[in-house]
């Protein structure tokens, strides 16, 4: 007769529960790398931009020209500010799964010292059940040869 954990559709429904907030996390960094890459784009796009301006004015370039390249200039700046505070919200979202991850992970190994503990008891109880039935049996066997 082998050990059965009464609850143990709970141990694997946590052991799911982790896993699930394993990819929601994995998820998440993965958000938060490509919008912390979209950042980097623009700010290189934006230094370069720079650069060409800088450039550009030296060889006495039209007014109008200066002007377009200007405002596309402030155009990447409230891009800029827009994809920070996209990177902020995204690493909120990685700090909240990563919390959530922590206690799916503390959930599952309560469940699992608990079923380890009801093993150990199961254990021991049939050790004690062989020993009596070990005892008996010389009992017996002594009863027979006192005869």
């Amino acid at each position: 007769m082998g050990f059965t954990y009464h609850f143990q559709k709970v141990v694997d429904l946590k052991s799911k529960e982790k896993t699930q907030a394993e990819w929601l996390l994995s998820s998440a960094i993965g958000r938060l790398q490509a919008e912390e890459s979209h950042l980097m784009e623009l700010v290189r796009d934006r230094e370069n931009l720079m650069e060409g301006i800088s450039s550009f004015s030296q060889k006495r370039a039209s007014a109008s020209s200066l002007q377009e390249m200007n405002r596309y200039v402030h155009y990447l700046d409230d891009c800029i500010t827009r994809k920070n505070s996209d990177v902020a919200h995204a690493e909120v979202n990685v700090k909240q799964n990563q919390a959530f991850l922590n206690d799916k992970m503390l959930d599952e190994k309560v469940w699992n010292q608990a079923r380890e503990k009801a093993k150990m008891q199961y254990q021991q109880e049939m050790l004690l059940r062989e020993q009596n039935e070990l005892d008996e049996m010389a009992t017996v066997r002594f009863a027979v040869k006192a005869r």
